[in-house]
């Protein structure tokens, strides 16, 4: 029996699927650089990503609370695109006391914004109907 022989017969071990931090907290809707080092600073399995969500930790709790959020998780409360964000100027993380802030002045980046927003989601929903 040669090594080939002795290797074909051999289930390959499965390695665990990895991803960087930076898509982990994506992936968990945080922003990388609000987590704790320990998180920041290895690899993430696919094992471990689905035990943070399935039971988040107390930090991951709180930066989902509190934030800081990243630009999407921005976006999405304030009903806006992440380019609307940017042209609103608004380009770092914000906290949700930060965000309600902006949502209770309601400046008139955000109210045209919001609008620019209601027409895509009108015209994706028009298209959908026509198919």
């Amino acid at each position: 029996m040669t090594a080939v022989d002795t290797l074909v017969g051999m289930t390959p071990q499965k390695t665990p699927q990895t991803m960087k931090p930076a898509t982990a907290a994506k992936k968990l809707g945080v922003y990388l650089e609000a987590t704790p080092a320990e998180f920041r600073e290895g690899v993430v399995s696919r094992d471990e990503l689905n035990a943070l969500q399935a039971d988040p930790p107390e930090w991951l709790r709180d930066l989902r609370r509190n934030g800081p959020h990243p630009r999407q998780v921005v976006a999405a409360k304030l009903g806006v695109s992440i380019s609307g964000l940017a042209r609103g100027g608004i380009t770092d993380p914000l906290t949700t006391e930060q965000i309600d802030a902006v949502k209770a002045d309601n400046p008139e980046w955000l109210q045209r914004e919001r609008a620019t927003q209601a027409e895509v989601r009108k015209e994706a929903a028009r298209l959908k109907n026509q198919k």
